[in-house]
Parts: structure tokens; C-alpha cells; sequence
């Protein structure tokens, strides 16, 4: 097993939380809030766009720095995310072999449980949050079972019936991203690659609801101080609709220096690498108050253990999980993440592929396997 015993565990009460949430994690008891030092990359090579996506509830109050390329020419997203010559650490640092959870890692749970080590070779925080070690705590991320209940006489198999109910919303906060061969190619864009995830969640068994609604395009311009806002409102009546969902993923596609090449090989194809990002709704100063997340523990267990079944399975593949502030809407359910597919050097080609390996981490995660 990939650890031999689990902390004795208190239930958190977490208002308006996913309704799951109470399932798959605890409150541990004994944490020492006061050692948890801000970890920053310290990479040379960050980008210096501003103005990345500002969440929800800050609505329009830090309209500077937004992107103004036309719809269908974005080049970032605004996110000062790692560069490539950082970002692939964490595969390479789960290179073996290992029984447990997650096939293919050779780490012992006791270096995994490491704290420094965990921060240096998965994550990248960027310096308005901090991540203690009250926090980031691998054990805990891996004690928590975010398996679905998928209610439809599966065993654990590829599943070959879809629910009735739908279990997984995928939508893009900024759906005018596009790729390298937009506008020759016009699917091209990350509205495509969300699409054809769809596709091969369907295909897995899982009932999959794709919003493409527009929230970064307003009055014939692109405009990103409010996408935040906008996505949350579509998202919510979307959630409203249909309670049954439990997974919902937002898919981006990063912006970096243009000489930046985001790729890798998998299966013989040229696939785009990705990035798990979190938002954290606390800045070095503490919790940011107007932002609180009841299901910030989950979403950060839902992406590591994401990174760990890609790490031991598609070596290469991901790039270290980015921590920020703010919170990025992910406070809607437990099983939320915000994914970035490659970037603007990308072909959506190498972005299409990518939704492979996701697809089959997404299942292996969803399933317990």
C-alpha cells in the first residue's frame, strides 16, 4: 500500500461545500500553523504578463493589466507561470517502480511526506500566496477518496454505459485562447480540446455536460477583468441544473515566451504538456476573507493525486502544479481544477493529444484505481 497507516481524523464541517466533501477528507488534529514559511520558485525565466484571470469576486477591481489582443489572437492568458526549464521536475523525480494507489512510482511515502522535498519537485508558488506546511501535506492529499460513486453497475472497468445524471462540467473561463495554426486551422482553440475531452470521458462511461459559453469576450472585445464573474454566474446555473455533477474542470491554455516549447511524446505522438493549478484564497498575509473556499484541501488533493498518477504513468508529461492566490471558482465542488493545455506555441494538434493521458489520469483517479 502507498502508506501504511492514516492520522487519526476529524470531520470538517465546511459550509456551502461540495455535499461529497465530507467523504473523502478531514480536518487533522495537532497542525502547527506557525512553521509554514512561503515557498516561491525563484526560477529566473517567469513570465511578466499581467493581469491573469482575476477571480469572481474581485469582479473589476484590478482592471489593469488585462490582455488586449483581438478574439482568436490571444498569446497568454496573463498567469506568470514557470518556465519550461522548471516545470518538468516533477515527473522526472517519480521515475520507478512502486505497488500502491499509483503504479510506477519509485518514492517511498516517507520521502513523498517530506515536506521541502514535496514543494522543490511538485509544486511552483507563485509570491502573493504561501503554502505551509499546516497545509501541503501528501499524506492527507493521498488519504482522501475522491472516487465517484458512478451508480451505474461498473466494477472498477472501463465503463461502457453512461449515467443518465451528468458527473463531469468542463468549461473555459477564457475561451478565446487558441493555438499556433488558429486562424488556418478554426477548431483551434481550447473550446475544441475541451470538446474532445468530452468525447473521451463519454467514451469512458461518464456523463459529461461541455460549456462553451464565451466569459472573456464583451462588446466586440476581449476583455478578462470580469471572466472570473461571468464564468461563475454561467457555471452556477449550469451546477443549479444539475446537482448530480461532481467533477467540474476549467480548461486553459497557458501563454509563455514564444521560443517556449511545451511538448513531449506519448504513444509515438506529440503531445502537449500540462500544468494543475490551484488557487489558494490566502495571500503571505492570511486568508483572504471575501474568498473562502470550504473545498481548497479536496481541489488541492484532486490535483496531486492527478500529478502522481501522471508522473507514474506519462512520465513528462505535467509540469509542476502552480499555486497561486485568489481562488479561481474553484470553491464549486470538491473535484474542481483548472488545467493548462500547453500553450500559445502549441499546435492544436499537440493540445488534442494531450486530452488522451488526461482522459485516462481523470479515470484512473475517479475510479480509485
Amino acid at each position: 500500500v502507498l502508506f501504511s497507516y492514516l492520522r487519526s481524523m476529524e470531520t470538517e464541517t465546511a459550509p456551502a461545500a461540495d455535499p461529497a466533501y465530507e467523504k473523502m477528507t478531514a480536518r487533522r488534529e495537532g497542525a502547527d500553523p506557525g512553521k509554514g514559511a512561503q515557498q516561491e520558485t525563484g526560477e529566473a525565466g517567469r513570465r511578466e504578463e499581467a493581469g491573469r484571470p482575476k477571480d469572481a469576486d474581485q469582479a473589476g477591481a484590478e482592471g489593469a493589466g488585462q490582455t488586449h489582443e483581438a478574439p482568436g489572437q490571444v498569446q497568454g492568458n496573463g498567469e506568470a507561470s514557470p518556465e519550461e526549464g522548471e516545470a518538468a521536475g516533477s515527473s522526472q523525480a517519480l521515475a520507478g517502480t512502486a505497488g500502491g494507489r499509483f503504479p510506477g512510482l519509485g518514492i517511498r511515502m516517507e520521502k513523498l511526506a517530506d515536506y521541502d522535498y514535496m514543494m522543490q519537485n511538485f509544486y511552483s508558488i507563485h509570491p502573493t500566496t504561501t503554502a505551509g506546511r499546516e497545509l501541503m501535506d501528501a499524506e492527507h492529499f493521498l488519504s482522501m477518496d475522491l472516487s465517484l460513486d458512478l451508480g451505474n453497475g461498473q466494477d472498477g472497468s472501463t465503463a461502457q454505459t453512461a449515467p443518465k445524471e451528468p458527473q463531469i462540467l468542463i468549461y473555459h473561463t477564457h475561451s478565446q485562447e487558441t493555438f499556433s495554426d488558429y486562424p488556418e486551422n478554426p477548431e483551434a482553440t481550447i473550446t475544441g480540446v475541451g470538446a474532445y475531452l468530452s468525447e473521451l470521458l463519454e467514451g469512458k462511461g461518464y456523463s459529461v455536460i461541455h460549456d462553451d459559453g464565451v466569459y472573456d469576450y464583451r462588446d466586440g472585445k476581449l476583455d478578462r477583468s470580469r471572466a472570473y464573474t461571468y464564468a461563475l454566474e454561467g457555471i452556477q446555473g449550469i451546477l443549479q441544473k444539475y446537482p448530480s455533477i461532481e467533477v467540474v474542470l476549467d480548461l486553459h491554455r497557458d501563454g509563455v515566451a514564444e521560443g517556449t516549447r511545451l511538448v513531449t511524446e506519448i504513444n509515438g505522438k506529440p503531445t502537449a504538456k500540462i500544468m494543475f493549478f490551484n488557487g489558494t484564497s490566502q495571500t503571505p498575509d492570511g486568508p483572504i476573507e471575501y474568498l473562502p473556499n470550504p473545498n481548497r484541501e479536496a481541489n488541492l488533493a484532486f490535483s496531486f493525486q492527478m500529478q502522481l498518477k501522471a508522473a507514474g504513468m506519462y512520465p513528462g508529461f505535467t509540469r509542476k502544479i502552480y499555486l497561486k492566490g485568489l481562488r479561481y471558482n474553484q470553491h464549486v465542488r470538491a473535484r474542481s481544477a483548472l488545467i493548462e493545455v500547453g500553450a500559445q506555441t502549441n499546435t492544436y494538434e499537440e493540445a488534442r493529444n494531450a486530452m488522451e493521458p488526461l482522459a485516462h489520469i481523470l479515470d484512473q483517479v475517479l475510479r480509485g484505481s
